[in-house]
């Protein structure tokens, strides 16, 4: 099963225990919610009711590698370079719910060491 989310003006397809960069959010201790576009089952499209969501943890925040912005203009001896890191956050799907079914990732098992 998948989800497809909106998250940062982008659409992200998802699927339960997903890993994704997502643009930065704000910080927090609380489980993130995302608005859910779609679901995906058993080669089946459903659009979701009300009080359909996607919940995720925040696994951590970065910045992407720089990109190099370079301005010219030719015979006027004008140039112009700027690099740019887009910040992101690290989100991992820990849930899907939509009519009346939640599905959640199983925890992990406790390592013995």
């Amino acid at each position: 099963m998948y989800a497809v989310i909106r998250a940062g003006g982008k659409q992200h397809k998802v699927a339960l225990g997903d890993v994704i960069q997502v643009e930065k959010l704000e910080a927090t201790d609380a489980p993130v919610e995302f608005e859910l576009l779609a679901v995906g089952n058993e080669g089946k499209i459903d659009l979701p009711q009300s009080g359909a969501h996607v919940t995720g943890e925040i696994m951590g925040e970065g910045r992407e590698k720089k990109i190099l912005v370079f301005h010219f203009k030719r015979k006027k001896q004008y140039k112009k370079l700027a690099g740019h890191r887009q910040p992101f956050t690290t989100v991992r799907i820990t849930e899907i719910a939509f009519n009346g079914e939640t599905h959640k990732v199983a925890a992990a098992p406790a390592q013995q060491g």
